[in-house]
């Protein structure tokens, strides 16, 4: 089995609940599995604010899960049209990786969930984008060959997969949002392992 890092930084439940139907879509392609992590807050404050282990949830991620890793799919809220600065502090966190290319080639893409329609998606997705770049990773988007891309009236871009909470639980994705996140999850693991092959 080869793994795909899931990792996102979810602070209402919007962002947690797009990675885990990411993790179903990659699930669903045989000898790959998913590998879901978070990431903790961060704080102005100086000190740490966080436990090493989350009390509940998927464990935090560590540069090592994107060593070992297949692919990676990562996900944020959209503050100001920007990845939140927890997600941006965890890719910090990866500098050394970055030097010694250990992400370098495997297949990378993202997702993302706003309170309002036009609250940033696309330019909050290219953020998270510009980084893995750096680490000359493989990004892959959600062409118009998935029917829900063409016809959403809520989430989901060809940047990735997207969710829109206004006027709905910040929690509940509409059908096209489900649909196109389990396609993002499947599209990764199924290019991560003809990669592999």
């Amino acid at each position: 089995m080869s793994d795909i890092l899931v990792v996102y930084y979810s602070l209402h439940g919007a962002t947690e609940s797009l990675a885990r139907e990411i993790c179903r879509g990659v699930d669903a392609v045989p000898d790959m599995a998913s590998r879901l992590r978070t990431v903790p807050k961060v704080s102005m404050l100086t000190q740490a604010v966080e436990d090493d282990v989350p009390a509940s949830g998927p464990p935090f991620a560590t540069a090592e899960d994107l060593v070992a890793c297949s692919g990676l799919i990562m996900g944020s809220p959209t503050r100001f049209g920007n990845m939140a600065a927890a997600l941006g502090h965890f890719l910090d966190s990866t500098i050394t990786q970055w030097l010694d290319g250990s992400a370098a080639g495997k297949p990378a893409a993202v997702f993302t969930s706003t309170s309002s329609l036009h609250g940033g998606q696309e330019s909050t997705l290219l953020s998270m984008a510009i980084p893995l770049l750096h680490h000359g990773m493989l990004l892959v988007g959600l062409p118009a060959t998935e029917p829900a891309i063409l016809t959403t009236t809520t989430g989901g871009t060809p940047y990735g997969a997207s969710h829109v909470s206004f006027n709905r639980k910040p929690d509940t994705l509409s059908d096209d949002e489900r649909d196109l996140a389990r396609a993002l999850g499947r599209r990764v693991a199924e290019i991560a392992k003809k990669l592999e092959a």
